[in-house]
């Protein structure tokens, strides 16, 4: 049974993983629903169009919050990868492109939130509408965006879930706090694909099947951060 030391590059990369979890999360949290939620009228999008143009600057608050969680999230990938390829190189290496095909899909789903700014804009080659339909207009990106966020947190938990299991094999961290980030990342993607079936599934659950997840983020955040990763026995 070999002894297997951290050394000083994981111990830095586990204050990284520590870091980029709860600074991912916070920015996210703003984005979300501080942000949008502060704006986005479920069901009425006039309203939500005079909201967006009454606070814009919030509006691209919350796009450029969003933007920076995701490049906070590839420092998170490249830092877990780093830790946890000695457990198993092939599946932190499946873990790592779950995640960079989550941030990929992310991005691309914010960026439809400058479509919303693009309707909303007041220019001349948009005076053909009235401000109903101009309104109308920009709701469709807004739900483009929701709908690609949920299909990044698919590739998100399951990529998460593979590395909470790294976390169970490696003895990093309590096998109990990676046992619920398993639970925590396989509950989101299978949430998450549910709500691509069924749409109206996401009224009744939502926030709830995220806290299992944001738990085992939080409480692993500040773990790594106030106390590092802890020298193991790994089983050959």
């Amino acid at each position: 049974m070999p002894t297997y030391t951290v050394d000083e590059s994981q111990r830095k990369a586990g204050r990284v993983v520590g870091f980029c979890y709860l600074f991912s999360m916070v920015m996210g949290i703003f984005a979300d629903s501080y942000a949008r939620g502060h704006l986005i009228v479920p069901d009425n999008a006039v309203e939500t169009a005079r909201n967006i143009m009454a606070h814009e600057r919030l509006f691209r608050l919350g796009i450029a919050s969003y933007l920076i969680s995701q490049m906070s999230d590839v420092a998170l990938i490249t830092a877990l990868y780093a830790i946890l390829k000695r457990v198993n190189q092939n599946l932190a290496l499946f873990a790592t492109l779950m995640r960079v095909v989550q941030v990929a899909i992310g991005v691309v789903a914010t960026l439809n939130s400058f479509d919303v700014l693009r309707f909303l804009s007041g220019a001349d080659y948009l005076q053909v509408f009235r401000t109903d339909q101009l309104a109308a207009l920009a709701r469709v990106p807004i739900g483009v965006y929701g709908a690609g966020i949920h299909v990044s947190f698919v590739f998100l938990g399951l990529g998460s879930a593979v590395f909470a299991y790294l976390w169970f094999k490696s003895n990093y961290i309590p096998r109990g706090l990676a046992g619920l980030g398993v639970i925590g990342s396989l509950l989101l993607a299978t949430g998450s694909f549910a709500f691509i079936v069924f749409p109206d599934l996401s009224k009744t659950v939502e926030p709830i099947y995220f806290l299992p997840l944001g738990v085992f983020e939080i409480t692993t955040g500040f773990l790594l951060l106030l106390k590092g990763l802890r020298p193991v026995v790994l089983l050959s």
